[in-house]
């Protein structure tokens, strides 16, 4: 059957009038077959009996009669047709709810292939066939199935929608250009929509631009969030580190306390032993003069009682011990009450003390959380300043060097710039101005002018600290602040909130804080400062070092 089927096309047993397999087929006498009801109908509907194809007259309507051996064969091809596209249809994916299903298929919907806008209708592989087969069909314009086929229609001509009005942005069919949009710019479907794609595809690349800056904006603020939780993470470890360190100077004040009260009370208890032991002696002492008083006045010899009495009557020498021991154990008392005191002023002073240093500590470890790498921007600095070759120190020089001149070098003050610049969030670095006798450091805002003489001060654009002349010690505020510094600075912490518009400096090695700018205003990038001032005949060669920060120290 296959093979018979092989050797059989469908356009031997198809009916030029219906374009479908012949049902009762009869020849006419030219020679051409149709299906006999098509040709009676053809016919009828005619003036002239005249053959479809060739076009041959007949005067007399021909009498036909099946075509016995046509039609079995056609019966036979139809069967094994009928078998080909259920074997096909049994293939083909059926229709699921969100897809186009087939409008021809009756019982099992499958998934349409195409939709024709001739025949507003959608086909699967099998009920498609004709449109890829006959030549009538195969002029129909197929496109990508559509659920709703009325929407790619005129609703004026009830023609496809194959056009589009640039002059009125709608799509329109053949005869809209004819009429309502005569005068209009038209043109196909397919150019508008590659300039539309093209346009989507600029959009595609904005929307893929936001995506990209949102993702990165949550990746900051996740990553934010992450500092936040390890700088609290720290800031919990320190509050804890400070009260156990608190407790453990409460529990050594209360050993103490005991230890003292103890020593005191075993003191107490052996003076009492002697106490005890003398008062027993003048107990035996007088329960011996008792027996001798009785005994005498129960005597009847009068000679020997006028006799003794004398001595036996008079009371043997004892101390008064009441007042004594009255004020020997309020004495105690207000000892060990003094005792007391004195443990709570010395622990309060130690409490104060130990206080004071581990908030220092825990400051400025909590401030070091945001230590940053600042290097020495070579193109800044004045031309009489020497740089070491990874950019971390600096000191005066004693010749002017020829170096390429521009913008942003300081050209009168000795005076040279970070290369790091900050707009925002905290940041800290370190100094070290061990054996110098002049110096400033701090930050400078971006726009300060680098061709002139510099006043430091906030006004101009600089918060700094410095050592001047008279080995003073001064934030340069407006006025000036002196700052109270008894020991000699050995390094120096700068510490910058932006937002918060902070600008605070430490002393690193007594880890306490010397001054802070507060309310300050930022709206430019922020640089770190640094002046080693001239080398005054090696008065002041020591250079400024930017020191790695040390969390632990």
């Amino acid at each position: 059957m296959e093979f018979a089927s092989s050797l059989l096309s469908e356009e031997q047993f198809q009916c030029s009038i219906c374009l479908d397999v012949f049902t009762d087929p009869i020849t006419t006498p030219c020679g051409h077959n149709y299906c006999n009801t098509c040709i009676t109908q053809h016919w009828d509907s005619s003036d002239v009996c005249q053959c479809p194809l060739c076009q041959e007259s007949f005067h007399t309507r021909p009498q036909f009669s099946v075509n016995k051996v046509l039609s079995e064969m056609a019966d036979q091809f139809r069967k094994l047709k009928q078998l080909k596209q259920t074997s096909e249809a049994s293939q083909e994916p059926h229709a699921e709810p969100d897809d186009v299903s087939c409008d021809v298929c009756t019982d099992t919907k499958l998934k349409a292939l195409k939709s024709c806008l001739v025949c507003l209708i959608s086909y699967c592989q099998t009920h498609l066939e004709p449109h890829q087969r006959i030549a009538a069909l195969k002029r129909h314009k197929l496109i990508d199935p559509v659920k709703n086929l009325e929407d790619v229609m005129c609703k004026k001509h009830d023609r496809p929608l194959e056009m589009f009005c640039k002059t009125d942005h709608v799509c329109v069919c053949q005869f809209c250009t004819e009429s309502d949009h005569k005068s209009h710019q038209i043109v196909s479907l397919e150019e508008e929509s590659d300039g539309r794609k093209a346009e989507l595809g600029k959009t595609e690349a904005e929307v893929q631009k936001m995506i990209r800056e949102k993702q990165l904006n949550m990746q900051e603020v996740q990553h934010s969030v992450d500092l936040s939780r390890k700088y609290a993470d720290t800031e919990i470890a320190d509050s804890v580190q400070v009260f156990t360190d608190l407790i453990s100077c409460i529990e050594r004040s209360q050993s103490e306390v005991i230890n003292v009260i103890e020593k005191k009370q075993k003191t107490t208890e052996k003076q009492a032993e002697g106490f005890i032991k003398k008062l027993q002696k003048e107990i035996t002492e007088l329960e011996k003069r008792s027996s001798e008083l009785k005994e005498l006045t129960l005597t009847e010899d009068h000679l020997h009682l006028l006799q003794n009495f004398t001595s036996i009557n008079t009371l043997p020498p004892t101390k008064d011990w009441t007042m004594f021991l009255t004020k020997g154990w309020t004495g105690q008392l207000s000892s060990y009450v003094g005792t007391m005191r004195t443990a709570v002023a010395e622990l309060n002073k130690t409490l104060t003390h130990e206080m004071e240093r581990n908030l220092r500590d825990v400051e400025l470890r909590s401030v070091q959380n945001y230590a940053v790498d600042v290097t020495l921007d070579p193109d800044t600095a004045h031309c009489k300043l020497v740089l070491s070759k990874n950019g971390n120190q600096v000191h005066g020089g004693d010749t002017v060097k020829k170096i390429r001149e521009n913008q942003k070098r300081f050209s009168l003050c000795l005076c040279v710039l970070g290369k790091q610049s900050f707009s925002s969030g905290r940041f800290y670095y370190e100094v070290q101005v061990k054996g110098k006798t002049y110096w400033s450091l701090g930050v400078a805002r971006e726009s300060i002018n680098r061709k002139e003489y510099i006043t430091l001060c906030p006004a101009n654009g600089y918060w700094t600290i410095m050592l001047t002349i008279g080995h003073k010690y001064k934030a340069a505020a407006d006025p000036p602040v002196l700052l109270s510094e008894e020991k000699e600075l050995q390094k120096v912490g700068v510490f910058v909130d932006y937002e918060e518009g902070l600008v605070s400096f430490y002393d690193v090695g007594a880890r306490v804080h010397l001054y802070s700018f507060t309310g300050c205003t930022f709206t430019e990038r922020l640089y770190p400062y640094f002046s080693p001032y001239p080398n005054y005949d090696g008065d002041n060669s020591a250079p400024l070092i930017i020191s790695p920060v040390n969390h632990t120290q």
